[in-house]
């Protein structure tokens, strides 16, 4: 076995956790690498979170020996830790023993609402997926509710939410959590293309078209949203509500689709006909 350039793995190992790559294989590589040839009291205050990153990192390669090691490192230092806590309900997740990780969660939650505000987080995170893995879905739907009356701007928890809304067919409410999206990002084509789609199954085909148009404006030959303003812009005129731009959408729409290659001037008529629809919609 080559010697181990202690310098160069240290330094590896930090931009992983500033970087956030978990890049799992190497780190346990490393950090397993470290510890045997018993460099690891030359990290000094770097230990504790080496230690947390090799757990997870071991934890995912399925090295719960090293894992073990760590955890009980970190355990002998912060022994009433949240944070280590966290570790322990990562491990017995690992293991299958979704019960055990699931009480260790909501302990952390339970015990101290002043925690740090980052464990929090990822506690929660966890808590919620468990609770999806064991097919909880209204537990997870309610933990989700309560995790976003405190951090509202995550939009990946309302992605979620959105997401077990229509698994249980309540469509309205995953309508709102993309409400919510698109006000918090609302820049992003695929919040209103979920949105228009939504609004299509409910049957509401004005609202589905205007939000189709915006996805269009945002992203000017986007296929799906072309699809969906020819859907949507038929069963309006189905239903006798058409007015000519409706009408002008539609037969834009049906071109771009039927066409083989992409005509620029194609597009820019949708384009122009799409702000007409979206200015008085």
């Amino acid at each position: 076995m080559t010697r181990l350039d202690f310098e160069a793995t240290s330094l590896e190992l930090q931009q992983y956790r500033q970087s956030g790559e978990r890049a799992s294989e190497r780190v346990a590589y490393l950090a397993s690498r470290i510890i045997k040839d018993g460099y690891s009291a030359k990290l000094q205050d770097d230990i504790w979170p080496f230690y947390e990153q090799a757990v997870a990192a071991a934890l995912d390669v399925g090295d719960f020996r090293l894992a073990d090691e760590c955890i009980e490192n970190l355990k002998r230092r912060f022994s009433n830790s949240s944070r280590v806590q966290r570790l322990v309900g990562m491990r017995y997740e690992a293991e299958g023993k979704l019960a055990e990780a699931q009480k260790i969660y909501d302990a952390i939650l339970e015990e101290d609402e002043s925690n740090i505000v980052g464990v929090r987080v990822l506690v929660s995170k966890r808590q919620i997926a468990l609770l999806k893995l064991r097919g909880l879905k209204s537990e997870a739907i309610a933990a989700l509710v309560s995790y976003l009356d405190t951090y509202y701007s995550d939009a990946e928890a309302w992605i979620e939410l959105c997401s077990l809304y229509l698994s249980v067919h309540a469509y309205q409410k995953a309508a709102y959590c993309l409400e919510e999206l698109i006000l918090l990002q609302a820049a992003n084509p695929i919040w209103h293309l979920k949105y228009a789609e939504i609004m299509y199954t409910l049957g509401d085909y004005s609202l589905a078209l205007k939000q189709y148009c915006r996805v269009i404006d945002l992203h000017e030959d986007h296929l799906r949203g072309m699809y969906g303003i020819q859907l949507c812009a038929s069963k309006i005129m189905a239903n006798g509500e058409a007015d000519d731009t409706t009408k002008a959408l539609k037969e834009l729409a049906t071109e771009r689709i039927l066409a083989t290659e992409v005509d620029q001037c194609t597009i820019d008529s949708i384009k122009q006909v799409v702000r007409e629809y979206l200015s008085v919609a």
